[in-house]
């Protein structure tokens, strides 16, 4: 056998961890700025405030906008996920152990991804309504003023993100799932559960906090939170004899965090 095997095997496997996790690892990760290749434990990000237009006299000198640049923190966290996977288990199965550890581990770090991003949300103090009933067409709507009132950009670049029990909520609000209102091919069971809806990007999504009987959910602007990577995923396999088994080991360097106030809205919503 090759003396390279090893190394081809370890390979394929990180191989594997990074495109599950690109594919099905984090929900939110794309919904957000990202900042990839980052030195160091921490970076910056910008937050641009709004210019101004004005005149100008014959010859006079063009007026400068001044517009504030309020640098942002984010600061990077080391995150593992792994487990052994013992090597004559891998004689008594009929699947494929090296796939199935690589997508848990892809799911774990997806999952720590989004838990990064949604603990940045959680710290928003722009609502819209309260958590003693539902998600109601009048808080969407609220939502959406709020966005609106605030200079938010309507330019595809909105999300918003639900729990499941808001998602159901969502679905019996005419506008939302009704044919007569949207046409058949925006209905929100038309392939993955996601749907275009009032300019946002509507996604269902467990991870997000709840406390007590109140679920915080969101509708965001991309530009409003920030995702640092130091390092993305990557995977160490070594053999330990005593044990007859290999450790794998996924691991990744992240941080969030909240960039502007204003481009985010909190939908706290009853869920029992």
């Amino acid at each position: 056998m090759s003396a390279t095997i090893e190394q081809a095997f370890i390979k394929n496997f990180q191989s594997d961890v990074h495109l599950q996790y690109q594919r099905m690892g984090s929900k939110l990760r794309n919904t957000v700025r990202v900042k990839n290749n980052i030195q160091g434990s921490s970076t910056t990000f910008q937050k641009v405030g709004k210019g101004t237009a004005s005149t100008k006299a014959r010859h006079g000198k063009v007026p400068v906008m001044n517009v504030d640049h309020t640098p942002v923190e984010c600061t990077l966290s080391d995150y593992y996920a792994g487990d052994w996977v013992d090597s004559l288990d891998e004689l008594k199965t009929n699947i494929n152990e090296r796939m199935v550890i690589a997508r848990a581990g892809a799911y774990a770090l997806g999952r720590k991804t989004d838990e990064l991003i949604i603990s940045q949300l959680d710290t928003s103090t722009n609502y819209a309504g309260t958590g003693a009933d539902g998600l109601t067409k009048a808080k969407v709507l609220a939502a959406f003023e709020l966005l609106g009132a605030a200079d938010v950009p309507d330019d595809g670049d909105r999300f918003a993100i639900v729990g499941w029990k808001q998602w159901s909520d969502l679905l019996a609000i005419p506008e939302f799932a009704n044919a007569d209102y949207i046409g058949d091919d925006e209905l929100p069971w038309n392939g993955t559960q996601a749907k275009r809806w009032l300019g946002a990007l509507w996604t269902p999504h467990s991870g997000l906090t709840k406390t007590g009987s109140v679920r915080f959910c969101y509708w965001y602007h991309k530009t409003a939170l920030g995702q640092a990577v130091g390092a993305d995923v990557k995977t160490d396999i070594t053999w330990h004899g005593d044990r007859a088994a290999n450790f794998i080991n996924n691991m990744m360097s992240q941080g969030s965090c909240l960039i502007d106030t204003s481009g985010v809205v909190s939908l706290r919503c009853l869920e029992a």
